[in-house]
């Protein structure tokens, strides 16, 4: 099942989500915490921009800060106190400028995804971490590769088919509620960076794949057959991005005990043989 091909369009328009895994957070260590920053932000944010902000923060901050945002030594993304920046405006200066002199470099986000991490990151205290349930990792491994079918299109540690994002280090990079959702939910959950694409040549070729680069005047595609194919757009009949998820819902193939355990599985994964 094609697990992350994607993590899908917001609601509301955003841009491209890239997997920058921009280093540390440090926005929030020095000055103390500040009591503008403390301030209840219940109702402030709208929920699009939360759930979007999540999507961001697992893609480029959780390597460094893990889910529960407090890996860093003197960092507590959780707290929502952030001493260098009191207003919404000045943490977003800083998540895009970067901190010199510490291990936090400048990252060129969009105005839309500097919006949703600020939202996240300013209720991220109100995030139940205790709420995904978490199996046997055993187990999930064979129903991973069995009845779950997901190796079906999804490579893990240099097994496995190119046709879907490869998960060998998937547990880093992605919180146990980003992958939760990405299971029950893959289309709502599928990033707009790994839309599958629909490319029609000029005879009427229809071509589905992954985008592995795309400029300009050309796209580079991996096809369904796993075939490199590079194309010019000005030859192209029609270039699109599929916005409905070719992976089935898990929920579709496994009870709740068998999901908690392939959701443990995922989490396992962390690059390293």
């Amino acid at each position: 099942m094609h697990m992350f091909n994607h993590v899908t369009q917001v609601s509301h328009k955003r841009s491209p989500v890239l997997g920058r895994f921009a280093g540390v957070l440090l926005v929030f260590v020095a000055g103390g915490p500040s009591q503008s920053a403390a301030q209840d932000h219940v109702g402030q944010y709208e929920q699009a921009d939360i759930e979007f902000g999540a999507q961001v923060y697992s893609a480029n901050c959780i390597r460094c800060h893990a889910e529960t945002g407090d890996a860093v030594a003197g960092v507590d993304l959780r707290s929502g106190e952030y001493g260098r920046a009191d207003s919404d405006g000045e943490l977003m200066a800083l998540l895009r400028a970067g901190i010199p002199g510490t291990a936090m470099p400048p990252n060129d986000f969009s105005s839309s995804e500097l919006t949703g991490l600020v939202s996240y990151l300013r209720t991220m205290r109100d995030v139940d971490l205790s709420a995904v349930a978490l199996g046997d990792a055993a187990r999930g491994s064979i129903l991973f590769a069995g009845k779950g079918a997901c190796t079906s299109c999804h490579r893990v540690n240099g097994q496995g088919p190119r046709t879907a994002p490869d998960l060998s280090n998937i547990g880093a990079i992605r919180t146990a509620a980003t992958l939760q959702r990405s299971l029950t939910d893959p289309t709502g959950s599928m990033l707009p960076v790994n839309r599958p694409v629909r490319a029609v040549l000029g005879d009427g070729t229809v071509i589905n794949g992954r985008r592995l680069n795309e400029d300009t005047y050309t796209i580079q595609l991996l096809d369904q057959d796993e075939r490199l194919r590079s194309l010019e757009k000005s030859e192209l009949r029609e270039l699109s991005a599929l916005t409905t998820s070719p992976m089935p819902p898990a929920t579709d193939q496994l009870n709740t005990q068998e999901m908690a355990d392939v959701l443990a599985y995922l989490l396992s994964l962390k690059g390293l043989e």
